[in-house]
């Protein structure tokens, strides 16, 4: 059995569960955890504090460099108020998934 991935690719783009911990000290992604009930999510962490949608703007901004993307391609599909969220990218589903992977999304065990 392979190791659970946070991301699978949908129509034209990718799905993206992550784990945000917000006023994390520094903007960066910390690998990929998986959760008691066998989900993977990519951990992110923000300086943004989570009042006025700075937390999620910041994790916007973050992917989007990550993967080499415009920030206008991503978009939090679900969880805007949660830590676990579930975000959308558009794009080509191959290339943005090998930005992933050489992002740091591998799993940490």
């Amino acid at each position: 059995m392979s190791d659970p991935k946070a991301w699978s690719v949908e129509g034209e783009g990718v799905a993206l569960w992550v784990r945000l911990t917000p006023k994390g000290g520094r903007d960066a992604l910390a690998g990929v955890e998986t959760l008691a009930d066998g989900r993977a999510v990519l951990k992110a962490r923000v300086r943004a504090a989570p009042e006025d949608g700075r937390a999620n703007e910041a994790l916007v901004a973050l992917i989007a460099a990550a993967l080499g993307a415009p920030k206008r391609s991503v978009q939090i599909a679900s969880g805007h108020t949660a830590r676990l969220k579930k975000l959308f990218i558009a794009g080509d589903p191959a290339s943005l998934v090998a930005a992933l992977e050489k992002s740091g999304a591998k799993n940490d065990g």
